[in-house]
């Protein structure tokens, strides 16, 4: 596989029926990615190192799935200059309503780009969009996917 130019990250296994149409959208653009589960609450570490070591690794983007407080996206964006994108995933108490407020509730100069509770399709759709200011292959692809959608 080539380096991955997007990471995608997931607070908890069982975030992963939602994140990967995230994964599935990059495949489909043919944009390299890697899926990897870790917690801002209960690995924290793990967030540090893969935030600030993203980057050196190729990563361009950053998605970030959790619920509930879902601090995974704030804690990755406070480490990193890469562009960071939240999901709020939805949950039995509130719906996803608690994650989607954490998330889009940034301080000023730790921004996160924040989609739809559960949108990690468009969570990824907006990662090749990011790219494909770089990347005039990924520019095409988006192209005619955004023509396929015109066509339905």
């Amino acid at each position: 596989m080539e380096k991955p130019l997007v990471g995608i990250l997931m607070g908890s296994k069982s975030d992963e029926p939602v994140m990967k149409t995230a994964k599935e959208i990059l495949d489909e653009f043919e944009i390299p990615n890697e899926i990897s589960v870790m917690s801002a609450h209960r690995t924290p570490k793990k967030v540090q190192e893969y935030a600030t070591g993203a980057e050196e690794k190729g990563i361009e983007v950053i998605i970030c799935g959790a619920g509930k407080a879902a601090h995974l996206a704030g804690a990755v964006a406070s480490y990193a200059i890469l562009p960071v994108i939240g999901v709020p995933i939805s949950s039995k108490d509130f719906g996803g309503m608690d994650a989607l407020l954490s998330i889009v509730q940034m301080p000023n100069g730790v921004p996160v780009a924040t989609v739809a509770i559960g949108g990690a399709k468009n969570a990824g759709i907006l990662a090749a969009q990011i790219l494909s200011i770089k990347y005039p292959k990924i520019r095409e692809a988006l192209k005619k996917y955004k023509e396929n959608l015109a066509a339905r």
